[in-house]
């Protein structure tokens, strides 16, 4: 779960919230089922590396 400051309209709230979950890896039975063609999650964004946009 991500945690949210209480300062920030709910819309921009639940926007970061859904960002952080669409942040998380494959989940395992994925990776097999489709036999490591896919492997990773292309989008994956790391916190200090790349910023979201229109937040």
């Amino acid at each position: 779960m991500i945690r949210v400051a209480r300062a920030k309209h709910l819309a921009r709230k639940l926007r970061l919230a859904s960002a952080g979950n669409r942040n998380q890896a494959l989940p395992i039975w994925v990776v097999v089922r489709t036999l490591r063609k896919v492997p990773w999650r292309p989008r994956l964004r790391h916190w200090r590396r790349s910023k979201l946009k229109n937040v």
